[in-house]
């Protein structure tokens, strides 16, 4: 039994030691044994490899530098063993567990952004990795944040750039946030991000650019650079809010592409112009309206509402009735996508996280930090994300099959129906 198992075997026995301590000593036995595997894995894969004098070409030739490596258990020493390649072949030894020059784990690496995302500050950093880690927590200064800003901002830079060519969307969801940042020109400056659904009915981040105020402009010319880029067509539908300029520069851009109002900006709308006794009411008479099963049940439901509300709060019927149209469209594609079309919930998820970062950076910050922070906190939420219901519906669209009420139709028969005959 070696040294280092021994030590391992009495730390392992809990006597005098901590539950930290003790993790940490098990974490290294276990890394340790793993690390071993993998050479074990190499050498027999070299088994039959001999040299000329009959001896086995690839043997083990002792041990690196023992080197303490981050984690989340915290700091453990790992000792990576070295092989010699007596055939001159070049044989190496490099554990996947243990990289060379690999001084954090991904996950304690993966913790640094987060901390910073989740609204731990700059100067806060150091003290809370030592929270988590103990005192030994090293390297992770203010100054680590500051590289990491400024690659986030390089990595949103490189990606902005990325060819567009093969790329297809059949939805988007678009809308901007307001995050009372101040940069360095200007202190309306306004984050405008796209998200789209893949042809396979996965979401993934297709633009994330900043403007002043959602004008048409700003709108305008991240549409025009997603076309420069090689984007060929523009979604079948995209879903926003009606206060952004992105709708006449969606026009000018992708002028075949269907707008959806999004009902929870709209109701939230509808319902400021009433008084809080009405609102409870008019609600559920609003969701009746998106929750009917057919376009003509909810043109009944919405006539319903504008004849009630008219006469006595007309600004709110106005407010609804302007977007009669663009509120409904969602009736014309799949029943499946419908709660994933009536409203942005696919991205204001997303806003939530950025504005919970943002309202805790108070300092003026530069255009390139400023995306390459909001992109690197929706890279984060991307993994979360889930594909859309019943993508298999994404391929009728994408063959010319139209849909009434939900459901595919051909020459105004259901497809289902024609299928029979």
């Amino acid at each position: 039994m070696s040294k280092d198992t021994e030590k391992a075997d009495v730390g392992l026995s809990g006597a005098g030691l901590g539950l930290d301590e003790l993790v940490r000593q098990g974490a290294r036995q276990v890394i340790q044994q793993a690390i071993e595997a993998e050479l074990a894995e190499l050498l027999e894969r070299f088994e039959n490899v001999k040299t000329l004098h009959g001896q086995r070409a690839v043997v083990r030739n002792g041990y690196l530098p023992e080197r303490e490596v981050l984690t989340a258990a915290g700091p453990i020493a790992v000792k990576v063993p070295k092989v010699r390649d007596r055939s001159g072949s070049g044989v190496k030894f490099n554990s996947s567990i243990v990289p060379p020059y690999v001084r954090k784990s991904p996950r304690v690496s993966a913790a640094l952004p987060w901390l910073y995302l989740k609204g731990i500050s700059t100067g806060d950093m150091g003290e809370a990795l030592r929270v988590l880690l103990g005192e030994d927590a090293k390297g992770l200064s203010a100054n680590v944040v500051s590289r990491l800003k400024a690659q986030w901002a390089e990595e949103h830079a490189a990606w902005s750039r990325r060819d567009l060519s093969k790329s297809c969307y059949v939805y988007w969801w678009v809308d901007g946030i307001h995050t009372g940042l101040r940069s360095e020109n200007s202190d309306g400056q306004c984050l405008l991000v796209i998200i789209g659904v893949k042809p396979d009915g996965s979401k993934e981040r297709v633009a994330i650019g900043d403007g002043y105020r959602e004008t048409k402009a700003s709108w305008l010319e991240l549409l025009l650079d997603l076309k420069a880029r090689g984007l060929q067509a523009g979604p079948r539908l995209a879903v926003g809010d009606g206060a952004m300029g992105f709708w006449a520069a969606l026009e000018e851009a992708f002028p075949a592409t269907q707008g959806q109002r999004c009902w929870f900006h709209k109701m939230g709308n509808v319902l400021n112009a009433l008084p809080k006794s009405q609102q409870a009411r008019a609600k559920a008479d609003m969701q009746a309206i998106w929750m009917a099963a057919t376009r003509a049940e909810a043109h009944t439901a919405f006539d319903r509402f504008v004849s009630i509300n008219g006469a006595k709060y007309p600004k709110a019927t106005e407010t609804l009735k302007k977007d009669r149209e663009s509120l409904l469209a969602f009736y014309d594609y799949p029943a499946e996508h419908w709660q994933h079309l009536r409203t942005t919930n696919a991205i204001e998820s997303t806003f939530a996280t950025v504005r919970h970062r943002t309202t805790r950076t108070r300092n003026c910050v530069s255009r390139p930090t400023f995306l390459g922070l909001a992109f690197k906190l929706i890279e984060e939420a991307e993994k979360t994300w889930r594909r859309i219901n019943g993508p298999e519906k994404i391929k009728l669209l994408l063959d010319g099959i139209a849909f009434k009420d939900g459901e595919p139709v051909q020459d105004d028969q259901p497809v289902q129906q024609k299928l029979a005959a």
